[in-house]
């Protein structure tokens, strides 16, 4: 009866708006206590935290991607796909989709790229012609493009949480990240073509310019991912190669961000994330170790074993579930859900690495999926549309992602080819 009380009094905690960090905090803390364990157990969790080699990339990364959000960079990037981009049919909404999985990718939080991206992107669209039902989808479902890239946070977090190499992570996202992208490109395409928008001539002197203009920033996806893939640095390496150039460049060289000012801001501000982060990561280590304690993963197999006896049949299952628990908070989603979920599907001979590429193209589609998906809400507000019509605005998105991910589970070579060279 105690259990069932606390529980409601840490529901009715997270539901008032108190910090999620300090309800999963709580929910461990409350765990050993039940089990007649010392609590002093979750704080040594919390400082088993420094044996993860890979736990120094998330302040790393989540410091360069708030000083890539603070400066201009977000509108160079744009420039620069548009003057390469824009003579396709549906240039600009192609634009549109690269310029927001770059920055996606970067900084880690679909929420920044609708903020950051949304204002510029959705005007130029509609302008250009573009339907507005097509344009208000398109930009609510590339807020969380990109999540399969490095330096993604959420794929930091999965390996941290599930015990998986966090290279290896980088390199099985490449290939369904660039089919997603490829997929969404083509329907763009299709509707510039439709639509018989036009399309902006190529022309080499802006290219040049806008070349130019980004010329500081344009190096950094291609030392970050292409050092990564090329297994030149590790994860930790390519987050402080990150968070110096951009340190160097936005507020030294370009000096968009102002030193006494802005940088302690931005500093401030991307610190307050990561101590939260990190607060939940070691209060959930506490409680996937009550949890293994407890057999929780063996008891929730033989349950799930004994209706399903099919992989495919599982798969099924697992990306409902998992669509669901994606659709309102990335972290604790990732933090929560992990550990329970990632020994069912070891035995159902599910590749932790090819799960964690389900997981995260769950997490970017669980985003913009009706009703509560984060995305929704951030574009209702930020572009001034009824939650109705954002709905609507994302369904054939929707399909195409969903299409997506159901090839990406069942051909699960999609996800390990690379990393088996």
């Amino acid at each position: 009866m105690a259990g069932w009380i606390v529980a409601a009094a840490l529901l009715l905690a997270a539901f008032a708006g108190a910090p999620l960090f300090m309800v999963i905090a709580a929910a461990g803390l409350a765990a050993f206590a039940a089990a007649g364990t010392d609590p002093a157990a979750l704080i040594a969790e919390l400082y088993r935290l420094v044996d993860f080699p890979a736990l120094i990339a998330i302040p790393l990364f989540t410091f360069a991607g708030y000083l890539l959000a603070e400066s201009q960079a977000p509108r160079r990037l744009v420039a620069l796909a548009q003057a390469l981009f824009g003579w396709l049919p549906g240039g600009f909404a192609v634009v549109a989709i690269l310029s927001t999985a770059i920055f996606t990718a970067f900084s880690g939080a679909s929420g920044v790229t609708i903020i950051a991206l949304g204002g510029l992107i959705l005007p130029a669209l509609l302008k250009q012609g573009y339907p507005k039902r097509f344009s208000l989808g398109l930009m609510t479902t590339s807020g969380s493009l990109g999540l399969l890239f490095p330096p993604s946070l959420p794929i930091i977090l999965y390996s941290i949480v599930a015990g998986v190499s966090i290279d290896r992570l980088f390199v099985a996202g490449l290939i369904p990240g660039v089919i997603l992208l490829v997929v969404l490109v083509a329907y763009s395409i299709r509707m510039g073509v439709a639509a018989k928008l036009p399309r902006t001539p190529f022309r080499m002197e802006e290219v040049g310019r806008a070349l130019k203009d980004a010329g500081w920033e344009l190096p950094l996806p291609f030392l970050v991912i292409g050092g990564i893939y090329a297994g030149v640095v590790t994860a930790a390496e390519a987050a402080a190669l990150t968070a110096v150039y951009l340190l160097v460049v936005e507020v030294l060289i370009r000096r968009e961000i102002s030193v006494i000012r802005g940088l302690g801001r931005v500093t401030r501000e991307s610190m307050v994330l990561v101590g939260a982060i990190l607060v939940m990561l070691g209060a959930a280590m506490g409680i996937t170790s009550y949890v293994v304690d407890q057999q929780v993963p063996m008891k929730l197999f033989a349950l799930v074993s004994s209706v399903v006896s099919s992989r495919i049949v599982f798969l099924v299952i697992l990306n409902v579930f998992l669509l669901v628990m994606n659709m309102v908070e990335i972290f604790s989603a990732i933090i929560i859900v992990v550990p329970i979920i990632v020994p069912v599907a070891l035995q159902y001979g599910v590749d932790p690495v090819h799960l964690g590429i389900i997981f995260l193209l769950n997490l970017e589609i669980g985003y913009m999926t009706p009703p509560l998906g984060l995305n929704l809400f951030l574009s209702s507000l930020r572009f001034r549309e009824p939650l109705p019509r954002v709905y609507r605005s994302v369904l054939p998105f929707f399909g195409l992602l969903a299409a997506v991910l159901l090839v990406v589970t069942y051909i699960p070579g999609l996800s390990l080819a690379l990393g088996r060279r």
